[in-house]
């Protein structure tokens, strides 16, 4: 840990994803027999906070957990981590934030009960202490009113706030205006903005829905395969991602916003956050399950010196 070295913040959910597998979906009303049963630790949160902590930076998670099995196992699992609990409550008469998720011929459907996330509140995150260097993360699995206390303070105390708006969902003019990085994918770009968007549009299409988001913020569109997309200042600048053969895909963008926020908080600039927070998502994806699929450090860092063979880029 260098001086000046900033902490990670985040205020998200905390999830059990449930997985079961079969070889097709039930029909309403139907039984099928189901090949495997798998608990992932998971919940935006928990996967951001993972992937920061990872990236060797002091990172804290800001949440709640029932006081059911899932939440004391999700509490070994993130403190093995690496990640600062002491602000994650258990809290009585309710269960720890659960997906239950059924998989089959790669398709899958998902029923999220946020439980104990739902009652995050303004209280929780004013509890931890920030200062200026620090970076302040939060996402949409936890209530707004809540990420808005929790931004305003961290604004006040000179931390930079990082917002993943997932899933979509509206948000006021006033939230957002509390954002110094908004960082989103296609899906929630299209929503956020209400514009039309495919897979398959040129980045100059993406860079004309970010801007009208964009004001007095950097805006991070998250692009897939195809990269990153970030308006900085209005001007658009496009880091390509590496091709790798994706096994899972969840978990990416959360990998993602975790390590940016670890880099943030490293002081590094922010085209060479964005650099890094692409390889280390190419490394998530080429994994199953969301949390443990989160590379680490020096995982990432040997991917970035065989990914620019000749630059000998310091890092």
């Amino acid at each position: 840990m260098g001086p000046g070295m900033g902490r990670v913040f985040v205020a998200g959910s905390i999830n059990m994803d449930v997985v079961a597998t079969a070889e097709r979906h039930p029909r309403i009303g139907e039984t099928v027999a189901g090949e495997a049963v798998l608990y992932f630790p998971g919940g935006k949160g928990a996967n951001q906070a993972v992937a920061s902590a990872k990236q060797g930076v002091p990172t804290t998670l800001v949440g709640r957990l029932g006081t059911d099995a899932f939440g004391q196992e999700l509490r070994r699992f993130l403190a093995a981590q690496g990640v600062d609990l002491g602000f994650v409550k258990d809290t009585e008469g309710t269960h720890s934030g659960t997906a239950i998720i059924t998989i089959a011929n790669a398709d899958n459907t998902i029923v999220v009960v946020p439980g104990a996330n739902a009652r995050v509140d303004a209280k929780d995150v004013a509890a931890p202490v920030l200062a200026r260097g620090d970076v302040a993360v939060s996402q949409f699995e936890i209530p707004l009113p809540t990420i808005a206390a929790f931004f305003a303070r961290a604004r006040a105390a000179g931390a930079t706030t990082v917002l993943n708006p997932a899933p979509a969902k509206r948000a006021d003019k006033a939230l957002l205006d509390l954002v110094d990085i908004l960082i989103l994918n296609e899906t929630e770009l299209g929503f956020l903005t209400g514009t039309e968007l495919k897979d398959g549009d040129p980045p100059a299409r993406f860079a004309e829905a970010a801007r009208s988001l964009a004001t007095g913020k950097i805006v991070c569109v998250t692009l897939g395969k195809r990269g990153v997309l970030a308006l900085t200042g209005g001007e658009p600048l496009l880091v390509p991602s590496r091709a790798v053969k994706a096994v899972d895909t969840t978990g990416a963008g959360d990998c993602f916003v975790g390590a940016l926020a670890s880099q943030l908080a490293g002081g590094k600039e922010l085209r060479d956050a964005l650099a890094y927070a692409n390889v280390a998502a190419s490394i998530c994806v080429q994994r199953m399950g969301a949390a443990p699929s989160m590379p680490t450090v020096d995982e990432v860092r040997s991917a970035l010196s065989t990914s620019r063979p000749g630059e000998g880029r310091d890092l």
